[in-house]
């Protein structure tokens, strides 16, 4: 039942019940959400009439005969006459837009949603029910932290649940979590903040200590907004703040992750599909059926490459007007869902990434934004110079996906990593090498197109992949011409001379083996006609990614190290490691 008129908290206005029934119980002027009972939640979030319960658990009541003012006993009592509820969390089985999901939804008017014996037990059934029928675990916290009225073990419940979650993610279950406001103390810092994808609603604070115990601590006032979602996303912590109107087509298109597509039956996981067929090495197959490429897009044959000036390539891969990978991204996915942050630091918007569908296929894809032509949108996004932030960030989404199986695929345009000094101070060096030993292990088929600048550790940091590709237009090499020219010829002038010299362009690399294939561009490069580009880079990917699924990951990581493992060895031939196998191309030039 809703008031007939109901005061907003934040703005103070006077909200007619029945418009704030309509609007989810959300304020029309200023967007302020009004905290929700974990009925409410469920009411809200899962398809009408869907709601199974999950089963019942014996908790320890009053383990420690614990009072204060008052009995434990009579305050556990008084919550569960007041609310009708026997633990601050209720737990079902249901259905959000037909994706099937076991939901625990926290109540806070319960002892604060505070984390004790039964919360503990009944987030670990959840999680054992969400095991056992293999859908997702979506996690809607609001708590105050552990109970402590039962002491060391709700203390002990932290370590329970997080190894519940722990037995999720072996299994590659999706797990998410919905923060709302308020989530502290010991749920903020174990299952709440161990899902695969953390989503907030406007305004929700998280966070270990509250602010009002941080400011008796040490002393100092905290900024406006410190510990909101809005300042959790600016610092990189969660990946996306989702007003309650748009939840259910966000948790739904979440879930379905979870939930491979008619065409990938069979098709495996990260933990294998041994007795699938396999694409040997060197050899091609069609796209998987749902897959939208027709043989043949991608180039491999030396001959068919035009030869270019290699300083014109330069040229072309850093044409302001190339489309952007988010650019690609519009117009080659479905589906697509922008994850955010390296859940330490910050959100590195030089590095974008998240699930999708490529041709009908799930997908994580993971790409460097330079950001549009104008000097600030590029500005805004560091030229797709990646901070340690967003290597940490493509690191996480990559382990998201050999957690799920979802294939993996990288769009490469980046001059390199960032070089500043907070960089440094961030580990960059260590996070580049993170990145490529994570890339060299992971169970799933990775593919990487270098769709216009490939400069250095920078650019190699996502392309330790199964298939490399590159653009018409593109570039790859190990420094930028002018690097390299005041470096070795101390004098950045010859660069022209430096850009040959590195055989950087599209036709040299094919001929080294460094790429297994050259993704045509419309005549006059990508940015004459971006849509066509897009069209074409898709239909690459899809083909390509069809060589690779499905896939046995034995099989799959012996092919990558042996392609890798190859370079720089004297095999007797010009000719490097393309295509997944050695190749000759003796005399080529």
């Amino acid at each position: 039942m809703v008031a007939e008129w109901v005061r907003c908290e934040r703005c103070a206005d006077l909200i007619y019940g029945k418009r704030f029934a309509r609007t989810l119980r959300v304020c029309p002027d200023c967007g302020w959400h009004s905290p929700l009972t974990a009925r409410q939640r469920l009411d809200q979030l899962l398809d009408a009439g869907s709601a199974a319960p999950v089963g019942e658990v014996q908790p320890l009541h009053d383990p420690l005969e614990f009072a204060d003012t008052r009995p434990y006993a009579e305050r556990l009592a008084d919550a569960r006459a007041k609310t009708g509820l026997r633990e601050a969390v209720i737990c079902a089985l249901g259905r959000i837009e037909e994706q099937p999901v076991v939901v625990a939804a926290m109540d806070f008017r319960f002892l604060g949603g505070s984390l004790g014996c039964g919360v503990g037990a009944l987030i670990c059934e959840a999680a054992r029910t969400a095991l056992a029928r293999r859908v997702p675990l979506l996690l809607v916290t609001a708590s105050g932290g552990a109970r402590m009225q039962e002491g060391a073990l709700a203390l002990m419940q932290m370590a329970k649940t997080a190894q519940a979650m722990a037995e999720l993610d072996e299994a590659g279950i999706l797990t998410v979590t919905l923060i709302t406001d308020p989530t502290y103390g010991g749920v903020a810092a174990s299952y709440a903040t161990l899902a695969d994808v953390l989503v907030a609603e406007p305004g929700a604070r998280l966070g270990f200590a509250g602010p009002r115990v941080i400011e008796q601590t040490t002393g100092e006032r905290l900024p406006e907004g410190f510990q909101t979602a809005e300042f959790l996303m600016e610092h990189g912590m969660i990946d996306n703040i989702v007003p309650r109107s748009a939840l259910r087509p966000t948790l739904a298109r979440l879930l379905a992750l979870g939930r491979p597509a008619p065409s990938e039956a069979g098709a495996g996981a990260g933990a294998g599909a041994t007795d699938a067929p396999h694409t040997a090495p060197g050899e091609q197959r069609p796209a998987a059926a749902g897959g939208r490429a027709a043989r043949g897009t991608v180039v491999r044959r030396l001959e068919e490459v035009a030869e270019r000036d290699a300083w014109e390539a330069v040229r072309t891969a850093r044409q302001s007007e190339r489309p952007t990978v988010m650019d690609y991204f519009g117009q080659i996915l479905d589906d697509f869902h922008e994850l955010h942050g390296d859940r330490l630091l910050e959100d590195c918007p030089a590095v974008v990434g998240g699930p999708g569908r490529l041709g009908g296929r799930p997908v994580m894809v993971i790409g460097q934004h330079k950001g549009g032509a104008s000097l600030a949108e590029r500005q805004a996004h560091r030229f797709g110079m990646p901070a340690p932030s967003g290597y940490r960030k493509s690191a996480r989404l990559m382990r998201m996906a050999a957690k799920l199986g979802l294939p993996v695929v990288t769009l490469i345009d980046t001059p390199g990593a960032h070089p500043g000094p907070d960089a440094e101070r961030g580990g960059q060096a260590l996070a580049i090498a993170d990145n490529l030993r994570l890339m060299s292990r992971l169970p799933v088929p990775v593919v990487a197109a270098v769709v216009g600048e490939g400069g250095s550790g920078g650019a190699l940091a996502l392309a330790v992949a199964d298939r490399v590709l590159i653009s018409a237009g593109g570039i790859y090499s190990v420094i930028s011409p002018e690097g390299c020219a005041a470096i070795l010829w101390k004098n950045p002038e010859a660069a022209r001379a430096a850009a040959a010299a590195l055989h950087l362009d599209p036709r040299e690399l094919l001929r080294l083996g460094v790429v297994d294939g050259v993704v045509p561009e419309p005549p006059d490069g990508a940015h004459r006609d971006p849509a066509k580009a897009a069209a074409l880079l898709g239909d690459a990917l899809a083909e390509t990614l069809g060589e690779l699924v499905p896939w046995d990951p034995g099989r799959l990581l012996r092919a990558r190290a042996e392609r890798f493992g190859h370079f720089g060895l004297d095999t007797g031939v010009t000719a490097g490691y393309a295509g997944g196998r050695l190749h000759t191309d003796r005399g080529a030039s």
